[in-house]
């Protein structure tokens, strides 16, 4: 219960220093994290099936 609401304090903080950042840079951004998100999760994938 402790993390999930650690998790949220931290969402409220970057949704609320997004909120003061230019479209196009939140658009930057929020791109970078998914191509990661998707890197990592194809990753996690492969190895998952190489064992």
């Amino acid at each position: 219960m402790l993390v999930l609401i650690a998790a949220l304090l931290l969402l409220g903080v970057v949704l609320g220093a997004v909120a003061h950042l230019p479209l196009p840079l939140t658009l930057a951004a929020a791109a970078v994290i998914g191509l990661w998100l998707a890197l990592f999760g194809l990753r996690e994938r492969l190895a998952r099936r190489t064992h």
